[in-house]
């Protein structure tokens, strides 16, 4: 499948637009199959060397949402992590 057809399935996900999309592929997530042993944490500290930019924290949040996706199958919202975050994470 070429990259756009990726970034294409890649936004049927939960929270998933366009920015994230391409964001994944940078991290060479290219399907749901490819989240199942990820960490929210070990994706955003990848996209922040990557980018050699300090991400905005939400998308840690983003990621743990399509983390728990990938790993579980239930929908929910990116905010419904913050708590999480803010409770656990220093970024």
């Amino acid at each position: 499948m070429d990259d756009r057809a990726v970034l294409k399935e890649l936004q049927k996900m939960p929270n998933i637009g366009p920015a994230c999309a391409a964001d994944l592929l940078l991290l060479g997530i290219r399907s749901v199959d490819d989240l199942k042993t990820r960490t929210a944490d070990d994706l955003y500290a990848e996209l922040c060397a990557k980018t050699k930019t300090r991400q905005d924290p939400c998308v840690w949040d983003t990621m743990a949402s399509v983390v728990h996706y990938a790993q579980t199958g239930e929908r929910k919202k990116w905010w419904e992590f913050t708590p999480i975050r803010k409770a656990t994470k220093k970024i």
